[in-house]
């Protein structure tokens, strides 16, 4: 097995299975709760919903959630993968009533695929197109009622028809400390590792808020401690993210790597998105979804209309001179 294959096996486990097992976001669930009860007191479909949030958030675990609390089945499918309408119409068309229907990074479906979407969110309906020319003739096709979640890094592509059709929207906040050491405990529980509370906190810290990454960096921390026989102390986990390359703030290679680009190439900023993802050979999604919303967060880089800046506490950060004037 891969890493990448024991990875998504490990993510698998440790996800929740209901609402009461979820940590964190409280107002998200709280909705999402009344919003589901609602729906299997009325015996009808719940509505459709819509998550936004940076990633690692709980999305995709929150999607399995809606389906389970439903008690319906879950189809997955993501965005990039959906190319044609056709493709769109293949899985609607197979759904069964009260089916959960998950569309991750929802956002890059191609246009004609998000029209097609349109009518079947609201009227539970595709449009299928006969023959070709003059001679072509659409056919209307009833489908079952589902529900369809979707899932976006990146609210703002959404195109208003499409965002107005989802019945309740979920934006995903950061985790505060506190409740990533609530996540971590329960993993820790689960993957049978012994932590002390110094070294849950430690871990915490450096997880920038999002449960996906504290559990990745348990995973590796887990790892050092089999390896070293270690007990699982702040010692223990400091050592640990300094073999992979995290340091006391959380960062990794790529977050100090934009920081010194921005610096050492372009004093500081501003910098163009684009520009900046080509000088660290990283893709620009990548430094819009991942590294940029959580830099910004912690005030280490600021967005302008002319592009990104390092903030005077990035140059503290990695002890570089602001030159008079910036």
């Amino acid at each position: 097995m891969t890493d990448f294959e024991q990875d998504s096996v490990f993510e698998g486990a440790l996800r929740p299975g209901s609402l009461s097992e979820f940590i964190g976001q409280e107002k998200v669930r709280a909705q999402l709760s009344v919003m589901l009860s609602a729906a299997k007191m009325e015996s009808r479909t719940p509505d459709h919903v819509l998550l936004a949030g940076p990633p690692g958030l709980g999305k995709t675990t929150l999607a399995m959630i809606v389906a389970h609390e439903s008690g319906s089945p879950l189809r997955m499918s993501s965005g990039p993968t959906i190319t044609h309408t056709g493709d769109l119409a293949a899985v609607l068309s197979s759904l069964i009533e009260g089916e959960t229907l998950f569309i991750d990074e929802i956002h890059r479906l191609p246009r004609g695929v998000e029209e097609m979407l349109y009518i079947a969110m609201e009227d539970f309906r595709i449009d299928i197109m006969v023959g070709k020319g003059p001679g072509a003739t659409t056919v209307p096709l009833q489908i079952a009622p589902f529900t369809l979640v979707g899932a976006t890094t990146r609210s703002g592509l959404l195109p208003a028809p499409l965002r107005d059709r989802f019945g309740y929207t979920a934006h995903l906040e950061y985790y505060e400390v506190g409740e990533i050491e609530f996540v971590i405990r329960r993993s820790a529980r689960l993957l049978g590792i012994e932590l002390d509370a110094s070294a849950v906190n430690e871990l915490a810290r450096r997880s920038r808020g999002t449960p996906r990454i504290a559990n990745r960096l348990l995973r590796r921390v887990r790892d050092y401690l089999v390896v070293h026989d270690s007990a699982g102390s702040r010692d223990a986990v400091n050592a640990a993210l300094t073999v992979f390359d995290i340091d006391d703030h959380g960062l990794d290679r790529l977050d100090r790597a934009v920081l010194t680009t921005l610096i050492d190439s372009f004093r500081g900023g501003p910098a163009g998105i684009t520009t900046l993802a080509s000088a660290v050979g990283e893709e620009r999604d990548t430094l819009e979804s991942v590294v940029e919303p959580y830099l910004v967060r912690v005030g280490l880089i600021a967005r302008t209309p002319r592009g990104r800046v390092a903030t005077p506490a990035a140059w503290t950060l990695l002890g570089k001179e602001r030159p008079s004037g910036l």
